[in-house]
């Protein structure tokens, strides 16, 4: 394995392998033609509104087995309109506090079954950090691997899925 990439948000070169993958909006904002895309959809790299849909960019965490830290999934998650403006009222506030907020997943993971509506909990965190997503126990292996942790042979294969590292 290399022991550096290049990052897609700064186009730097860091030392050590990518231990996140995000996206830029959720995939059905994606999908829109870029022509088209901002008079469809009211968007930053935060928050995303389209059309009735309001989505929130969050991190579902895979913690690493064998070496400290986790994956990060920088996923877009459908929440309810009144979820979503809680959200945006907390923006610049400590939101850990406040309850769960149910929601959907808005984006296909490489190397997975489908996450794309699939349900899980967002955990509003302080102004600096994303919220958080736990996926529901018993509905997908993305549950199984939140719970268990990811050993070093599966953080590869999601290396390699994500195009940040060659095949075997």
């Amino acid at each position: 394995m290399s022991s550096s990439f290049i990052c897609s948000t700064c186009g730097e070169t860091h030392e050590g392998l990518p231990t996140d993958h995000g996206w830029k909006l959720p995939d059905v904002v994606w999908a829109i033609p870029e022509a088209k895309r901002s008079s469809e959809a009211k968007f930053n790299s935060d928050l995303c509104q389209f059309g009735e849909h309001h989505f929130i960019r969050c991190v579902l965490k895979l913690p690493f087995k064998e070496q400290p830290g986790y994956y990060g999934w920088g996923t877009w998650v459908e929440v309810a309109e009144s979820d979503f403006y809680r959200y945006v009222e907390l923006y610049d506030k400590d939101g850990s506090a406040e309850p769960p907020v149910s929601g959907t997943i808005a984006n296909a993971f490489p190397g997975y079954p489908p996450t794309v509506g699939l349900p899980v909990m967002v955990q509003f965190q302080s102004s600096t950090s994303r919220p958080t997503v736990a996926a529901e126990a018993g509905h997908h292996c993305l549950a199984s691997e939140q719970s268990a942790g990811i050993d070093n042979r599966r953080y590869h294969e999601i290396l390699v899925s994500t195009g940040s590292l060659g095949g075997p």
